[in-house]
């Protein structure tokens, strides 16, 4: 029962952090929205970096950049979201897709007709910013560099793509 309250007090607290970032007179319209975008990914970035300084070092001498992607994808994943991910494509040149075909941030709004239209174009971008930063920042503190974007295909589904910069 304690993983399934975790699970929980995390997405309402999600929520109530997404509520937050948009509010606290930041402005109005797309000036408004890209602060709060802002504000949430440099969260998530925060909380990445610091998922990253508590794993044991052995853990995270990775050999190859796709073995660091698979670490995010079981190990990150499960212990932020209590699964993996569904799927992991890759074109071999430093461009990732994590695919989650039942993200827990999302799943509620799935539930609700009134947001099938507009999730996938609005609230999706902000209910991933958070864990775009995440993923960006517990790579940034694996040593590598990256940007990460985040879609809704369809509620629940979404995808992040992490794209590696080279030196």
């Amino acid at each position: 029962m304690p993983a399934m309250a975790d699970e929980t007090l995390f997405q309402l607290l999600h929520t109530q952090v997404v509520a937050a970032a948009y509010g606290a007179g930041r402005g109005s319209g797309d000036e408004g929205l890209r602060a709060g975008l802002t504000v949430l990914e440099g969260m998530g970035f925060r909380v990445g970096q610091g998922l990253a300084e508590r794993l044991p070092q052995g853990a995270l001498a990775f050999r190859e950049e796709l073995d660091t992607i698979k670490f995010l994808c079981r190990d990150l994943w499960g212990a932020v979201f209590g699964k993996q991910t569904d799927n992991l494509r890759t074109n071999h040149q430093g461009t990732y897709i994590l695919q989650d075909n039942n993200f827990p941030f999302l799943t509620q709004m799935a539930w609700g007709q009134q947001y099938l239209e507009e999730a996938p174009k609005v609230l999706g971008e902000q209910f991933l910013a958070f864990t775009c930063g995440l993923l960006r920042g517990t790579l940034s503190s694996l040593g590598i560099e990256s940007s990460v974007t985040a879609s809704v295909t369809s509620l629940p589904a979404c995808k992040f793509q992490v794209v590696i910069q080279k030196a």
